[in-house]
């Protein structure tokens, strides 16, 4: 029988090298419909710092988001990443790199913010072990164990997580990730401009002018019910537009099963309402007669007070 060759464990060099992977945990039912749920993953290669994020999405605008938040979470930014074969970071691997085709989005990012994506090698499974294990441990460790609320409490409490396994002697270094996170030296990211991650999804406005986003409902003009519009996400906020044309903006909401309410949507919907009604009557003719009863006069501001702009 052949001897099997033994096993060369890759080790990097401080700041030099993270690597990344997605991880797929189930589905999950949200504004309607249901959805994936994927979990972003990131680790340093020196202090086996960790990150991670779930995410309902895999394209280049929420894999982008995602390093930006690792960035900021690490106070830095590693001089190379390596990737599987990912669509939205490398579209058709040669054997040269320079050969290769990258998706040109996520190329633009990694300039931006100065490091270098690199593919694992064809056939060296041990040198993505590290992120392969960080999946395997969140999925098991976390995800499988705690009971979750919303879509916005799994990343709450991974936060929480993160904070602990971060903080625990790592079963290779023999080291805290985060005291040996100290001697990465990782490049500042503070004097870097923001890369603006622009992400679009299409949402039907319900009869009673609200749309849902990530299991929250923000009011809109009443104008725009039962119409179809489109959601430009932008860091905190998203702007809504009809046919191109902007109806409305909101933050986000943190949290879930609440409501944003913007008094100026619902502005003059009473008065459209009885007028609407009133041409019903007189279409179809009066049917009760009360006599002469004295009905109080009040302005239509009287009952748009009612229309308020709070969340609840």
């Amino acid at each position: 029988m052949k001897q099997p060759l033994a096993v060369y464990r890759y080790e990097t060099k401080p700041g030099h090298q993270a690597q990344v992977d997605w991880g797929e945990c189930g589905e999950t039912f949200l504004d309607g419909e249901k959805r994936k749920l994927y979990c972003f993953s990131m680790i340093l290669g020196y202090s086996r710092m960790r990150y991670a994020e779930f995410t309902l999405s895999q394209d280049v605008y929420t894999l982008i988001r995602c390093h930006i938040n690792a960035f900021q979470y690490f106070s830095g930014v590693p001089e190379e990443i390596l990737y599987d074969n990912m669509k939205t970071v490398i579209i058709r691997k040669f054997f040269l790199s320079k050969d290769s085709r990258w998706n040109q989005v996520f190329s633009d990012f990694s300039r931006h913010y100065g490091f270098i994506s690199r593919t694992f090698k064809p056939y060296t499974p041990q040198t993505k072990g590290k992120i392969e294990n960080t999946i395997g441990y969140i999925k098991r460790d976390f995800f499988e164990g705690t009971p979750f609320i919303s879509f916005n409490d799994i990343n709450i409490k991974l936060l929480q997580w993160l904070k602990r396994v971060n903080t625990e002697i790592h079963g290779t270094t023999r080291e805290i990730p985060e005291i040996r996170l100290e001697e990465e030296k990782l490049r500042n990211i503070r004097p870097i401009s923001p890369f603006q991650v622009v992400h679009r999804e299409t949402r039907k406005i319900a009869s009673d002018s609200y749309l849902s986003y990530l299991g929250n409902r923000y009011s809109v003009p009443y104008a725009y019910a039962n119409r179809t519009v489109t959601l430009i996400i932008l860091d905190g906020s998203f702007t809504v537009l009809c046919n191109g044309s902007e109806i409305c903006t909101h933050e986000i909401i943190v949290g879930s099963g609440r409501t944003r309410r913007v008094k100026e949507h619902f502005k003059g919907l009473l008065s459209e309402t009885m007028k609407q009604n009133n041409t019903r009557i007189a279409q179809k003719g009066s049917v009760l007669y009360f006599g002469e009863t004295e009905v109080q006069q009040r302005s239509i501001d009287f009952y748009d007070q009612f229309s308020g702009g709070e969340i609840v």
